[in-house]
């Protein structure tokens, strides 16, 4: 992290893109920045893999509804990048990135409640059952994650009482 760091200190970007976002309370400026990483990696096993070091500033200003009053935060973030590209494309790459993360894991923390689980014995097979569970109802979806589960457990007991014994 600090060679990141440092790398980018000391040179210019080759390529930089800033993108302004305003939501409601919300104002985001964000600026991405793309160095060569060909000095920080220069003497380590990943000179042939690490291509640019792309650093992210986000400076976000949120605006309180009880008071009116504007309190602002700022973060920044490294990547190492294994191609060399754009400013713009290392953007839509990170975004897209963290969408389909944050997608997948707010839906399996809520709907399948994964960190609530208290399975201890083999807990990497019941989640790849839920990813299994995640992809259909994702491929499927109608409604929402929480109805489209509840009618597959109903038709599942629908299916289960055909089959009881009387």
């Amino acid at each position: 992290m600090q060679n990141a760091e440092t790398a980018c200190a000391c040179q210019h970007p080759t390529s930089s893109d800033t993108s302004i976002t305003k939501a409601r309370n919300r104002r985001e400026t964000r600026t991405v920045d793309v160095f060569s990483a060909a000095r920080a990696v220069a003497n380590t096993e990943w000179k042939h893999l690490i291509k640019g070091i792309v650093r992210v500033t986000r400076e976000v200003l949120h605006r309180s509804a009880k008071t009116g009053l504007w309190s602002s935060a700022s973060e920044v973030a490294y990547y190492l990048a294994g191609f060399d590209g754009s400013a713009s494309h290392a953007a839509i790459a990170i975004r897209s990135h963290w969408h389909i993360e944050n997608t997948l894991h707010y839906t399996r923390d809520v709907t399948f409640r994964e960190d609530l689980s208290r399975i201890r014995c083999n807990p990497g097979v019941f989640a790849r059952i839920r990813s299994f569970g995640y992809n259909i109802l994702r491929r499927n979806q109608t409604r929402t994650f929480n109805q489209d589960r509840y009618a597959a457990a109903l038709a599942g007991l629908d299916a289960l009482s055909k089959w009881s014994v009387s």
